[in-house]
């Protein structure tokens, strides 16, 4: 039953580990396109959705995307590094959402801890759904443009995995992570999900 279990749309976990047996990099990063995609940018594209609902995806899709690069089963104990680390690799890359790297800990802090824990930003931080990314000035988020960004932080990963060597870094995590997914899967895990 548990090889049933749908890790995507497409995917179930059967499929995943005939997908992994056959090293089918191309496959991989499809599914896990196709699983961010669902789960995180998708719903977020139909009708108008308020920037609070945005950020507060968004701030979940750096913790897991963040996990599926460092190869971590969870980030418990390691939120706020998973943010410094996802903006770090942003200035690293240029992309547009390496404004956030100098103010990665107060971003955790502010937006990510506040939504989370407050249903509200903290420390002055603004969210809207127009304007610039980032107003360093009034600490003021699009998130909207946000959200596209971290969609294009998405497509690079899964290029990423589509051009690097099965025994790589980046496939070695991923395949750290996924076990960590499967095993969340099973009845009596222990997860709390």
């Amino acid at each position: 039953m548990v090889e049933e279990t749908l890790l995507s749309s497409s995917v179930a976990i059967a499929r995943y580990r005939e997908l992994e047996a056959r090293r089918d990099r191309e496959g991989i990063a499809d599914f896990i396109l196709e699983r961010f995609s669902e789960r995180y940018i998708t719903p977020l594209r139909e009708g108008k959705k308020h920037g609070f609902c945005k950020m507060a995806v968004c701030c979940l899709m750096i913790e897991t995307l963040e996990s599926f690069w460092q190869g971590w089963p969870d980030t418990e104990g390691c939120s706020k590094k998973a943010f410094r680390s996802f903006f770090r690799r942003c200035s690293e890359q240029n992309s547009e959402l390496d404004v956030f790297y100098r103010h990665a800990d107060d971003f955790y802090v502010g937006v990510r801890c506040g939504i989370l824990h407050q249903a509200e930003t903290t420390n002055g931080w603004r969210i809207r759904r127009e304007g610039p990314l980032f107003n360093h000035s009034t600490k003021t988020i699009n998130a909207n443009r946000f959200h596209d960004q971290l969609e294009k932080a998405l497509r690079e990963y899964c290029d990423t995995l589509r051009q690097s060597d099965w025994n790589s870094e980046v496939w070695c995590n991923l395949r750290k992570k996924m076990k960590a997914v499967i095993k969340n899967c099973t009845p009596g895990s222990g997860q709390c999900r």
